[in-house]
Order: C-alpha cells, then structure tokens, then sequence
C-alpha cells in the first residue's frame, strides 16, 4: 500500500481496529479514514453506500464486528448474525461499488466445524457442524469468506479474508457479561484480589484447549496479507501454541497477584473442546507471531490497571 493512499479502518475504535491503526501510523500512513459507529451505522445500507460515495478509499480494513464470548453469545444470538451479516455485506458491496484497490476481511477460527481436526486447516472450512454456542456469528463471518470470493471471481476484486485466533490486548472488553475468556479472567482475578476473596469460580472444567494471539501481532499480520497475499482462500492467524483454560487461569492468577482458589463450575458449557489453528499457511508466507503469552499477559495488565475507570 503506497504510503499516502486513503486507507478506511472499519471499527477503529475495537480491539483489532485499534491496533491496525497503530500498526498503520507506526509504519507511517497518515491518510487514514475513521468514523465512529455513531457517525456512521455500517449496518444501514444507505449511510454506509454514502460515506463511501463521499471518500472513495483506496483500500479497505474491515474489522467491524459485533463480537462477544459465550454468554454475549448465548444471548444475542440475533444481534450476531443480523449485524454482522449487515456491516460485511455494506462494507463489502459498497468497497466493490467505489472501486476499492484492496480489502481485507477478518473473521474468527470459530468459523470451522467443532470438531475439525486438530490443527484446524483452513480446508476444514464447511466440512461439518459448528459450535453451537457461536455459530449465529460463525454463519455470518462464513457468509463474509464466501462473499469476498464471489465479489472476486464475478467482478475481479481483491478482497481476502483472515481468521484470527482468540485475541487479547489493549482495548479488549472486560464487561464480564460480553467479554471473551482471557480479559474476564483479568478482571475476575483483579476484582477477587482487591476485594480479598478466598476464591475465584470459572465457568466449565477448565479443560478445554485454547490458542492466543496478540491483538498487535495480528495487526502486523493483517498488514502483511494486504501486502503479500492475493489467494482467494481465508488464512489462519495465530500463534500455533495452545494451552488449557486451567493453565490460562493460573497464569492470569501469578501475573494479577492473586494468591487463593481457582474453582470450575462444571455446570457451566465449555464450548469447543479443542480449537488450535493450523498456521503453515502464513508461516510459508513469511509471518510469525513475536509476542508470546507471558508478556502479552503481563502488558494486557497494565493496560487494563490504567484504563479500567
């Protein structure tokens, strides 16, 4: 991308949008396009077809989504599907409308059958049922996959598409209701210190696998797609490590301080029992992920210790 092209960041003020923007500035792109949902409503087709009319970008980072963990999940189901489906679909046509030179879509790995082999390729895609607890968002990022590719072989576009892994960092969601696992975790154990409390209870066995990246290595990877990738096919982002939500818990409890019991109420779902993303495809390309758990863990910290007002 030329340093001075007008690039959009959909949902800038996210967890992954918010990186890509710092990514972007730190690599010295300036012309950078950014509205608050408030400004402009991706779901409403008419606004977002005239905010693209009015700034033409030249390239296209979608990173706006409705997104939460398994009880937002659980709860919303409609909200999911209704609003991701709208804000791809808008961003997506309009992009091809105005003549957008790149864009790239990000999604989830929970797009992928629950029990995909393990590591999951990104031929896994559609080869059996999903997750129940997600799959409203699931359907709607795989509606997402296949309309950059049809947009691609009828109209010529180059629209790709990621799939990142569970994501952490700074501007995560700590809003116990609707954030994902890791940052409710920090804020579970955090509030537990201050408060003194004996222990901490976790939803589930605690024995489900899961995989982390951080949300700063996927915004270096998203550069590095726009950059280097034109295939059709979504590609994994992640760090190809994996642990159980036990072992996350006790590593949240050391770098929070916090010092009594961890307990799991079994009673609660688990989710996918095992969810490791195969990451060949971007190594080949030349991507590796620099930011490993521990320090990710200890800075996600200190973010949300200065933020959490």
């Amino acid at each position: 991308m030329e340093n001075n092209a007008k690039i959009f960041v959909a949902g800038h003020r996210g967890l992954v949008g918010s990186a890509l923007v710092r990514e972007l500035e730190r690599r010295g792109f300036k012309n950078l396009v950014l509205r608050k949902s408030s400004e402009v409503d991706l779901r409403d087709q008419a606004a977002a077809r005239a905010f693209f009319e009015a700034e033409r970008p030249d390239y296209v980072l979608l990173a706006a989504a409705k997104v939460g963990g398994i009880v937002a999940n659980n709860s919303f189901p409609a909200d999911f599907i209704y609003d991701n489906l709208m804000i791809q679909n808008n961003v997506i046509h309009s992009s091809y409308l105005v003549g957008v030179k790149k864009l790239l879509m990000l999604g989830s790995t929970c797009i992928y059958p629950k029990l995909a082999p393990q590591p999951i390729r990104e031929e896994s895609l559609l080869t059996g049922p999903l997750e129940p607890t997600n799959e409203p968002y699931a359907i709607a990022k795989i509606a997402g996959i296949k309309m950059c590719q049809s947009y691609n072989r009828q109209y010529g576009t180059r629209f790709i598409s990621a799939m990142p892994t569970n994501l952490y960092g700074p501007n995560d969601n700590f809003d116990l209701t609707t954030s994902h696992v890791l940052p409710a975790l920090i804020r579970r154990f955090h509030e537990a210190k201050a408060a003194g409390a004996a222990d901490v209870t976790i939803w589930g066995t605690g024995t489900p696998y899961r995989e982390f990246v951080h949300v700063d290595d996927v915004a270096r990877a998203s550069l590095f797609l726009m950059e280097r990738y034109e295939g059709w096919d979504p590609v994994n982002i992640g760090s190809g490590e994996e642990l159980t939500i036990g072992e996350l818990a006790k590593k949240v409890a050391a770098v929070v301080g916090f010092t009594g019991k961890t307990l799991f109420d079994s009673s609660k779902p688990d989710g996918t029992p095992r969810k490791l993303c195969d990451v060949s495809r971007i190594h080949e390309l030349g991507w590796r992920h620099e930011i490993e758990l521990e320090e990710g863990l200890a800075s996600t910290y200190r973010w949300y210790l200065e933020n959490r007002a």
